[in-house]
């Protein structure tokens, strides 16, 4: 299979779908028609409205396909599939939009700081006909203050990482018993580890630690998922 930054395509042709469909398969992922159609639609749209606001750096179809969705999908075997779901600084909808189309029976909240983004992400769930999905301008941090959000959701997840240690402290108050926390991250540095360990010292015991990591299809870069569940 050609890496995807060899390979020139539109967005939805078959050689498109073709990428998302594969690469599917090698995260041991399952995608019909229509829910690659869905994700061609999301990736037009962000396409379109990144010529005014900055919503991806990324812009060739085949490193879309590979980066965004494939990589947004990569944790969807750790996630049960009537969960409620909350995608931490969601930006242009990853993981979360990919992760509902993959998915149709999960509950998901998208949320960023960003106002801009957040019209962004109604406007697709709009037009890709989406149900039980919702997006919300506000901060990490200023959610799990509210007393009405506790312990409500079974997956939060981000990929919008500065620092796994704040994104951890800051999906705790929000997790459901029996929820997990993943952080989506590339290659793990040694001080990734360093604040990772730290950070679990201070919480509970009642949490486990799974760092897996996989190579995206068609690309060679490392990527990690640092999975924390909550076993109390």
């Amino acid at each position: 299979m050609a890496k995807a930054s060899q390979v020139h395509m539109q967005i939805g042709s078959k050689k498109w779908n073709r990428l998302i469909e594969d690469g599917a398969k090698e995260l041991n992922v399952s995608l019909d028609q229509k829910k690659i159609d869905l994700l061609g639609r999301h990736a037009i749209e962000l396409l379109h409205w990144n010529q005014t606001i900055n919503l991806t750096a990324i812009t060739d179809p085949a490193k879309i396909a590979v980066n965004h969705f494939l990589d947004s999908i990569a944790p969807a075997t750790m996630i049960p599939s009537d969960a409620s779901l909350l995608d931490v600084g969601s930006g242009g909808g990853f993981p979360g939009i990919p992760l509902k189309i993959l998915m149709p029976s999960l509950s998901v909240v998208l949320i960023d700081s960003s106002r801009k983004k957040i019209s962004f992400l109604k406007h697709v769930i709009r037009a890709l006909g989406l149900h039980n999905i919702d997006a919300h301008h506000v901060r990490a941090e200023d959610i799990a203050k509210d007393t009405i959000a506790t312990h409500t959701y079974d997956v939060i997840i981000s990929r919008a990482l500065s620092s796994t240690d704040i994104f951890i402290r800051t999906a705790l108050p929000l997790l459901a018993k029996d929820g997990i926390i993943i952080g989506m991250k590339g290659k793990l540095s040694y001080k990734d580890m360093q604040s990772l360990h730290s950070s679990l010292k201070t919480i509970e015991n009642s949490f486990s630690l799974v760092l897996k990591k996989y190579r995206l299809p068609h690309l060679e870069s490392e990527r990690s998922l640092v999975v924390l569940r909550n076993i109390h």
